[in-house]
């Protein structure tokens, strides 16, 4: 793909994709938990998450629901692309203008004392910035994120 240098030279840009997954461990029910990872349920955990919604009511999270947020100081614009609550699974797609497009896995299966919780980011980015974000999200900083995640939720249990 050729992009437009602030010289206005045409320069050619290399997209890195990254595929990353890590799993915590919550205690509660897989139905539970699911629910901290719906667009709503992550209000109760997420400073300054506040879904404006497109598409569908703020009360459900059905596949085809589109809305977006400015968590982090970044725009995205999000699809709940499948939503299988009696699996405890959901997958958005998510697409950041111009840095970086994400599909975001999330399920939720029982274990012997409470709920594994898997979470993958397939991450693709769309211009020099967006690369250098899913870089630094790359070795321990992934994991770390979503350990972070565990972190804030479980006092809500």
């Amino acid at each position: 793909m050729n992009i437009q240098s602030s010289k206005g030279q045409d320069t050619m840009f290399q997209s890195f994709h990254q595929d990353q997954r890590h799993t915590i461990h919550l205690p509660g029910t897989p139905k539970r938990c699911f629910g901290f990872f719906t667009p709503e349920g992550e209000r109760l955990w997420v400073d300054d998450w506040s879904p404006a919604y497109f598409h569908r009511t703020i009360a459900v999270s059905l596949e085809g629901t589109v809305f977006s947020t400015g968590h982090d100081g970044e725009m995205t614009i999000w699809v709940v692309a499948d939503h299988d609550p009696d699996d405890h699974r959901i997958r958005y797609s998510r697409i950041s203008p111009g840095v970086r497009a994400v599909l975001v896995d999330v399920h939720c299966r029982p274990e012997e004392n409470g709920t594994a919780v898997e979470i993958r980011y397939r991450s693709t980015g769309l211009s020099p910035t967006g690369n250098a974000v899913i870089e630094a999200m790359s070795g321990p900083a992934f994991p770390a994120m979503i350990e972070a995640w565990k972190h804030r939720i479980l006092p809500l249990l």
